[in-house]
């Protein structure tokens, strides 16, 4: 049963904020009120879900079952009468699909070190029996350790036959999608996700994508051909390891058990990737089972009984690894994500020593924080002239690209329209100036809409405002 309404939330978290949105839902900043911790809070409206709420489902129901160290976490779900919300953890560093736009494109060595990382999570995914079917960089989100969180279970498939059986949806992205997912022919899963990450890693290395074009028809015909080009600067191992990947015959492609240590993955390693979780399922942190031992004068082994048993188990999954996540490893691992469907907690006598007792816990083990206002904006040191410049540019240049846009301050919230006035892009662009004098930037962040339809419609506003 759902709560009534958003009081669930706010008795766990301070809201901020909103960081991103999409199609039916919108991000906020928020912090964890028992720990301090920053958490990225996914707010749906269920009136605005209709057809897409079965894939919030199957996103929560996925994520509750993975838990890994480059698989974004979920720390709680609440659904009131009419909204869920998601509380994930909170990665600072944004998409990857951002970094490789401000890069322009990345080094075979930073990819290499991304793509590690990558193999490691879908061999995890696929090993629970999961296919995710929609791997592209926005669905990357990088830490505050500058890793790599693989984000967006919506699309997921888990046939009960096992990751073997064939699949029929066509889903995911269409630059992204495999001949035989876009031929309508049935596929597995597994193997559709190896060709999207062929696609992935030929966008890290290029900055853009294999196949592209604004007529889907002509874009489907350049995917089920299979013919791309290869940059002059791209390494003769890595054309090979693109081409292994991006075979239209799935057959023929690489396996991900393959990409574990592939050469090209090796080089520079001295170890296959490592893709087993650090942060097993029902995992219980040995230094929390210490510090609870002492804390209740318990022995250790009395202690694991304790937490074990389920009269507890809430409090196990959701506090005393969020424990763990806050003090130690800086990633949580929750077992049971909950749903909260508004029930009284009931326990007896020993729940209740354990509740007392946890502020003494959290003391010991949760590092303290400085809690200022949100830890406050950007405070940057101005000087007026060449930025009114700058802005008044891109202000002259926005109504001819048929974009609509609200400024407020340096800042301009634009978008795009189709011909029936449905929204289909949304994008921040912010004048700054850099700690450097006389510098001026321009910081952009897609909102909503296609990547790289973005990246393209962005850099035309800058080429042709001369910024």
């Amino acid at each position: 049963m759902p709560v009534d309404s958003t009081s669930e939330l706010l008795k766990h978290y301070e809201v901020y904020e909103t960081i991103g949105s999409g199609g039916f839902a919108k991000v906020k900043l928020g912090r964890h009120i028992l720990t301090g911790e920053k958490v990225a809070i996914k707010i749906m409206e269920k009136k605005d879900l209709g057809d897409d709420l079965p894939r919030v489902k199957t996103e929560i129901e996925a994520m509750k079952n993975l838990s890994h160290q480059h698989v974004c976490r979920l720390y709680h779900v609440i659904e009131t009468s009419s909204k869920i919300y998601m509380v994930l953890e909170y990665c600072p560093g944004g998409e990857l699909f951002d970094y490789i736009i401000a890069k322009d494109r990345l080094s075979e060595e930073e990819t290499r070190v991304f793509f590690r990382q990558i193999i490691s999570a879908l061999a995890y995914v696929h090993s629970k029996g999961y296919a995710h079917r929609d791997l592209k960089p926005e669905n990357l989100l990088i830490d505050e350790n500058h890793n790599l969180k693989l984000i967006d279970f919506g699309l997921c498939a888990k046939p009960k036959g096992g990751l073997g059986l064939e699949l029929l949806t066509c889903c995911g992205s269409p630059a992204y999608a495999a001949p035989e997912l876009i031929q309508g022919k049935a596929y597995i899963g597994s193997e559709a996700d190896v060709w999207s990450m062929g696609v992935l890693l030929y966008a890290l290395l290029c900055g853009f994508l294999p196949f592209d074009d604004d007529n889907y028809m002509v874009l489907y015909r350049k995917i089920t051909r299979g013919k791309y080009s290869n940059p002059h600067w791209l390494s003769p191992a890595s054309i090979l390891l693109l081409n292994q990947m991006m075979q239209v015959d799935p057959k023929r492609r690489l396996t991900v058990k393959q990409l574990l240590d592939h050469p090209w993955v090796m080089k520079g390693y001295s170890t296959p990737v490592e893709w087993h979780s650090k942060h097993p399922l029902g995992h219980i942190d040995e230094d929390c089972i210490t510090e609870m031992a002492v804390a209740f004068k318990q022995s250790r082994h009395r202690t694991i009984q304790l937490v074990s048993e389920v009269l507890i188990i809430e409090m196990c999954n959701y506090v005393l690894n969020c424990i763990s996540h806050m003090s130690r490893s800086r990633s949580l691992d929750l077992a049971g994500c909950q749903v909260d469907s508004g029930q009284k907690r009931k326990g007896g006598k020993v729940f209740g020593s354990l509740e007392r007792g946890l502020d003494k816990v959290i003391t010991m083990l949760t590092p303290s924080k400085k809690r200022g206002p949100r830890d406050g904006p950007r405070k940057i040191k101005v000087s007026f002239t060449d930025a009114d410049q700058v802005l008044n540019q891109i202000l002259s240049i926005l109504p001819e690209k048929n974009v609509d846009f609200v400024q407020k301050g340096y800042t301009l919230k634009c978008h795009t329209q189709s011909d029936f006035g449905k929204v289909t892009m949304q994008f921040k662009l912010e004048v700054c100036i850099l700690q450097k004098p006389e510098v001026v930037g321009i910081r952009r962040q897609r909102l909503k809409g296609d990547a790289w339809v973005y990246k393209h419609l962005v850099e035309d506003i800058l080429s042709t405002s001369s910024v």
